[in-house]
């Protein structure tokens, strides 16, 4: 009974320091683009979020840019770097929708980047910089359904650096959901790890036209 008391304590215990995510240590980024409308369907729509408003124009949008582990990845690391301020996060609205998520995403993913706050949001702005947004998407003007493989083929055919296992599509209740593109540390294409390599499995998706 000691024996079995003491294996349920050890469980329960803290993880060591080494099993614990390193804020700097990781191997690769994913550059998360959210397809705005979806967002506002499913999410936005239920806080009255201002992005979501007929008239933002919002197509696709950053929802993050996340240090990744070849397996997993890390979250919500202890780092030394201070936290932005409100006005710097507000500042990122323009490509994320709302300052409120651009200081989310530093708090679960930014603190593991190992870089400044200020780093962190200029590293997102340059991941976005390069890549080129299908027309195809801009100001979508009517509802659409299609194969999420004509979703990654336009990304490839507008971004020709890009390879085919670099970009996953991913959905929800039959909705396009979000873009995910990889890079190297340097903000790169590279290949996506398997665990991140998923596409969505459904035959066509939704999307909904730009508000």
């Amino acid at each position: 009974m000691r024996n079995l008391i003491t294996a349920f304590a050890l469980l329960l215990s803290p993880l060591p320091l080494a099993a614990r995510d390193v804020a700097g240590q990781f191997d690769y980024y994913v550059l998360a683009l959210s397809w705005q409308p979806s967002w506002c369907k499913s999410t936005g729509d239920g806080r009255d979020a201002p992005e979501c408003r007929d008239g933002s124009g919002r197509d696709f949008t950053v929802h993050g840019l996340w240090p990744q582990y070849e397996r997993g990845w890390p979250e919500r690391c202890s780092t030394s770097e201070r936290d932005p301020s409100r006005r710097d996060s507000a500042e990122m609205a323009d490509i994320m929708g709302s300052g409120g998520l651009a200081w989310y995403q530093w708090q679960k993913h930014g603190r593991c980047t190992g870089l400044s706050a200020t780093s962190y949001y200029a590293a997102t702005r340059a991941a976005l910089g390069p890549l080129t947004i299908p027309r195809v998407f801009d100001d979508l003007d009517r509802d659409i359904t299609l194969p999420p493989s004509v979703v990654e083929e336009a990304f490839l055919e507008a971004n020709p650096d890009l390879g085919p296992d670099g970009l996953t599509v991913t959905c929800r209740d039959g909705a396009l959901t979000e873009v995910r593109i990889c890079l190297t540390r340097d903000l790169q294409p590279r290949d996506c790890a398997p665990d991140v390599r998923q596409d969505c499995s459904q035959p066509r998706v939704l999307m909904e036209q730009v508000r």
